[in-house]
C-alpha cells in the first residue's frame, strides 16, 4: 500500500464510481480497478461491495476513508511545505477555496482577480456551495479553506473572521413593507438547498415572529432566488450586497429586519492540522484586504 493507491481510493469514493474516478486522475478505468484491487488485497478486506458497476464502501472501507484523507493531506502538506522553502516568496501550487455562492459573486471577484496578478502560480480551484457542504469539505481535507456564514464552533476548524453582510428581506417592488411580506396567506419563501445558513437564519427569523404558514420554494442558485423574488414569487433574507449587485436589482426592494437577524458573520475556516502553505496565507492577506475596502467603499 502506498500513498498513491490512496489517492486512487479517495477519488472513487468521492466522483462515485470507477469511471468518474479514471476521468479524473486521467488515466483508463483498468488502471483505477487494478489499483483498488491491489489495495485491497494489501489490506486483506474488501473496500467495496459490488453490484454490477455500483460501488458502496464496505465497513474497512468506511473506517479507512477519514485514515486515508488524513495520510493524503499529510503529504500533500508535505509538499507544499518544501515548494514554500524553496521559494518563500513566490507561492506556487494547488489551492482549493470553498465559499458560499452569495460571497463568491460579490466579495470574491476582486480578490480572485488580485490574487491571480500577484501569485499565478498558485492553481487556485473555487467550489461554492452551502455553509453545510463546505464545512464538510473543509474537515474531510478536500478544501484548504472555506468562506460560510458564522457562527461556527467545531473544535478541528480556526476561524477567522472577515466582516459581516447586512441581510434584507428582498420582495417584489409591489411589497409595501416586511410585516405585509410575512403576514401574506401564501407567503412562499425563496432559499438554497438545507445546509445554506441564510435559509438558516431565515427559519428562525420565521419563528421568532411566531409566522408557521410560510411555503419553502429551493432554488440552486443566487441569480434564480433573486429573479423568482423579482417575478413575484416569493421572498428571501439575503445580503444587501448580494441584491444590489445583481442586474434585477432594480426589480427588487429590499426591507430592514430585526437583529439578530440582520447581521451575518462571514469566517473563513480552514482545519488546525493542516499546514498554513504560503499560497493560502497570502490568498488570506488579499481577502482580508478585499473586505477592508469593500467596508471603506460601503
Amino acid at each position: 500500500m502506498d500513498s498513491t493507491d490512496l489517492g486512487f481510493f479517495l477519488a472513487v469514493v468521492d466522483e462515485g464510481g470507477v469511471t468518474a474516478a479514471a476521468r479524473r486522475l486521467n488515466c483508463v478505468q483498468s488502471n483505477v480497478t487494478a489499483r483498488i484491487r491491489g489495495l485491497e488485497a494489501a489490506l486483506g478486506t474488501p473496500l467495496f461491495h459490488r453490484s454490477g458497476r455500483n460501488l458502496v464502501l464496505s465497513r474497512a472501507g468506511e473506517v479507512l476513508l477519514p485514515q486515508a484523507r488524513r495520510v493524503v493531506a499529510a503529504l500533500a502538506d508535505a509538499r507544499a511545505a518544501l515548494r514554500d522553502l524553496r521559494n518563500p516568496a513566490s507561492p506556487c501550487g494547488p489551492l482549493a477555496i470553498g465559499s458560499m455562492e452569495t460571497t463568491a459573486a460579490v466579495r470574491l471577484p476582486t480578490v480572485l482577480a488580485s490574487f491571480h496578478r500577484a501569485f499565478p502560480a498558485v492553481e487556485l480551484s473555487l467550489q461554492t456551495g452551502a455553509t453545510g457542504p463546505l464545512l464538510a469539505d473543509v474537515l474531510g481535507y478536500r478544501l484548504d479553506a472555506a468562506f460560510v456564514a458564522g457562527p461556527v464552533d467545531h473544535p478541528d476548524l480556526e476561524m477567522l473572521a472577515m466582516g459581516e453582510e447586512e441581510m434584507m428581506l428582498a420582495t417584489a417592488m409591489e411589497v409595501g413593507g416586511l410585516s405585509q411580506a410575512l403576514h401574506a396567506a401564501d407567503l412562499r419563501i425563496l432559499a438554497f438547498r438545507r445546509g445554506c445558513a441564510y435559509r438558516e437564519r431565515q427559519e428562525g427569523l420565521l419563528a421568532a415572529l411566531d409566522i408557521r404558514h410560510a411555503r419553502v420554494q429551493e432554488f440552486g442558485t443566487l441569480d434564480g432566488i433573486i429573479g423568482g423574488v423579482a417575478a413575484g414569487i416569493g421572498v428571501a433574507l439575503l445580503p444587501r450586497a448580494s441584491v444590489e449587485g445583481s442586474r434585477l436589482h432594480a426589480s427588487v426592494r429590499l426591507h430592514p429586519v430585526p437583529p439578530p437577524w440582520d447581521l451575518a458573520p462571514t469566517l473563513l475556516v480552514r482545519r488546525r492540522d493542516t499546514t498554513l502553505t504560503g499560497a493560502l496565507a497570502r490568498f488570506i492577506d488579499h481577502a482580508r484586504l478585499g473586505w477592508q475596502q469593500a467596508a471603506r467603499a460601503a
